[in-house]
């Protein structure tokens, strides 16, 4: 089995189980990010558009009062089943699933209107490789919006970030900063825009339940918490409670 293909199934039997918490998940479900991805999708109406790494598939539920069809895309089977019974819930007959892994897209090419991904790249092992399939199927005169968490330009707060987040969930490749984001995104081939970044707060026994961290990293998380220095502790925001805030951003990109 390859490197990929390891991580791939991490990232599938860590999600596949908690399909449910995700589709529920408050921090998932909301945010100005989400309502910003909703303007675009209404403001262009494209014909097809693609969630790419779904996830509960909040982006898709977002795309599809203004697209024709949508396309609901994720590894995990169970992520992909539980966007399918809750759009059906819904009422959105015009969000179809299918599974399979970033980095190599089973779509022709220049085959979307607008191509949308949120709290997904940081958990991809081929970014770059993502980000050139994103662009593939990405007709002309077509839209890519990208949402994700964002690393810190500080390589301390960075660090202790990284960690944090690999504790929590050991499918987690990286958050990427904003500057590795624009970078990744001309390699791929897309102009990037402007990005409108905020923070993103976590209350920390939500935070850890929706992975369903065990008992012995979660106590790992807390040990870091208390030993953060200063500076960690104020970009993080750090509660009493060990609830804390990261940076989070969206940028649209356009085909370059």
């Amino acid at each position: 089995m390859t490197s990929t293909a390891n991580q791939q199934a991490l990232v599938a039997s860590q999600f596949g189980p908690r399909a449910e918490a995700y589709v529920t998940s408050a921090v998932h479900a909301q945010g100005e990010d989400l309502n910003r991805i909703a303007g675009w999708a209404a403001a262009r109406r494209p014909a097809r558009a693609l969630d790419l790494g779904c996830g509960g598939g909040h982006v898709a539920f977002a795309l599809s009062p203004h697209a024709d069809e949508v396309v609901a895309y994720d590894l995990s089977p169970d992520m992909l089943a539980a966007v399918k019974a809750t759009a059906k819930t819904k009422g959105l007959a015009n969000i179809v699933t299918r599974q399979g892994a970033v980095e190599s897209l089973p779509f022709e090419d220049a085959s979307f209107d607008m191509v949308a991904s949120r709290y997904s790249a940081h958990h991809w092992r081929g970014f770059d490789a993502a980000l050139t399939e994103a662009r593939r199927v990405l007709k002309p005169g077509g839209v890519a919006v990208f949402a994700d968490i964002t690393a810190p330009a500080d390589k301390l707060c960075d660090t202790w970030l990284q960690s944090v987040e690999l504790l929590r969930d050991p499918s987690h490749q990286r958050d990427y900063s904003q500057d590795e984001w624009r970078a990744a995104l001309e390699r791929a081939g897309f102009k990037p825009g402007s990005p409108y970044r905020h923070r993103l707060r976590l209350e920390f026994s939500s935070w850890l339940a929706r992975m369903a961290t065990p008992p012995v990293q979660a106590e790992a998380i807390r040990a870091l918490f208390a030993q953060a220095p200063v500076e960690v502790r104020a970009y993080l925001a750090l509660e009493a409670d060990n609830s804390f805030s990261i940076d989070s951003m969206v940028m649209e990109a356009c085909p370059a």
